[in-house]
């Protein structure tokens, strides 16, 4: 198994986090798999809806191993080890909570949790974060994103998440985001798999023209 430094260096090639909130357990595979053969490789599906467990499971064991499945939403101990114990590897929440943090990177997993200002950022960085979900991006803005990056390590991992599109992807990247969540604009419940495929497609295609 894959350590969490491992899985960084896998999504950097394609740090894209298709964020599947309100997924059906029944079209969860066939979500998955457009996701992965338009080029994504880092899955989450958030647990404020009801499957969620069922969903990162089915994705975990169907999906090529090269592939970051978990969970989003993670908001206690509890959340960490029913996403560990399905066979989920990602942990992303939209708060920073340090405990939470901590327990998951001792687990491996990797961990992405919720920022939006410097005193997050760097508490989430003290108890191991591999990256920080800056959230809400339209809140932080570029210009707010740039001036936390002035003041993070040196190689920090930021993916700003909220309102991402493939059209705003270069100007995010331009002020130093180094990956993204992407969720309502790529995925909402009931979605045809094709359009799926064909909008994780254009993001995909706006990363690489981005670099």
């Amino acid at each position: 198994m894959k350590t969490a430094l491992e899985l960084l260096q896998q999504t950097r090639r394609m740090p894209l986090v298709a964020i599947l909130r309100g997924l059906e357990v029944s079209h969860a595979v066939a979500i998955g798999e457009a996701l992965v053969e338009s080029g994504f490789c880092a899955i989450e599906v958030p647990l404020n809806r009801a499957g969620a467990l069922e969903c990162i499971e089915l994705l975990a064991q169907a999906l090529p191993k090269d592939v970051l499945v978990g969970g989003g939403t993670m908001l206690t101990l509890a959340d960490v080890d029913a996403v560990h114990r399905v066979g989920g590897r990602l942990m992303v929440a939209p708060n920073c909570n340090a405990r939470v943090i901590a327990h998951a990177v001792a687990l491996g997993m990797f961990c992405a949790p919720g920022v939006a200002t410097p005193t997050e950022a760097f508490v989430a960085l003290e108890a191991g974060a591999h990256a920080l979900k800056v959230f809400p991006a339209e809140m932080v803005g570029y210009q707010g994103l740039k001036a936390l990056l002035s003041i993070l390590p040196v190689g920090a991992e930021v993916w700003p998440v909220g309102g991402i599109t493939p059209e705003n992807i270069q100007p995010w990247k331009a002020v130093g985001a180094t990956g993204f969540g992407i969720g309502s604009q790529l995925y909402t419940a009931g979605k045809a798999v094709s359009d799926v495929r064909d909008q994780a497609a254009k993001y995909v295609q706006a990363w690489r023209d981005a670099c």
